[in-house]
């Protein structure tokens, strides 16, 4: 996986913590406090940097059973994981955390919730052989600078672009699988 696919994929994991980011800033309106976008960033950033070592953590456990398969899943999990992100940006109404509250608690459960999907996403980086280190520190990075832009943006623009950013995010995942696909089955080679 090269450094653009690499972004493209941190990018399109970061855009639920952007969205919960967008609300947190909707919350406060124009007077978000500075620090609560760095608390956003901090805490959404480092989980979705946490979750895919997990999850090649676990993928790596398995991966002398899955090599025959392995781009077959990679496939399936990120198909999975942008459809799902673009059926809750389409369908679903809007059940995300509109308060201001910025507490460990809420945050830990905000984070956690926004990052799922990126547990999935580190299981196919144990069948990519991808540097793992450098992965998840290209996704913390890249989802800390969307949430903190995120309630920067939530502040002043309000609701109008967390929908559009889902959608992106669900799009970009559903390509990164076809790309993946279609490079193991020899169709394409970039």
């Amino acid at each position: 996986m090269g450094i653009f696919e690499l972004l493209l994929l941190a990018a399109g994991l970061s855009m639920d913590a952007f969205a919960a980011s967008v609300c947190k800033g909707l919350a406060y309106g124009k007077s978000v406090p500075f620090k609560n976008s760095f608390i956003a960033g901090a805490w959404f950033g480092g989980f979705q940097a946490l979750m895919p070592l997990l999850g090649w953590l676990l993928g790596t456990g398995f991966e002398k059973y899955i090599t025959e398969y392995d781009h077959w899943i990679a496939f399936g999990l990120l198909l999975f994981i942008g459809g799902k992100a673009l059926w809750e940006a389409i369908f679903k109404k809007d059940e995300n955390e509109r308060g201001a509250d910025m507490s460990a608690k809420t945050m830990l459960v905000l984070a956690i919730a926004t990052s799922i999907d990126a547990l999935a996403a580190g299981v196919t980086f144990a069948m990519l052989e991808a540097n793992i280190l450098f992965a998840v520190s290209v996704i913390g990075v890249v989802t800390f600078a969307f949430s903190f832009a995120g309630v920067r943006i939530g502040g002043v623009m309000g609701e109008k672009f967390r929908k559009p950013a889902q959608i992106a995010g669900g799009v970009i995942l559903i390509l990164l699988g076809v790309k993946i696909l279609l490079e193991h089955l020899g169709i394409i080679a970039f």
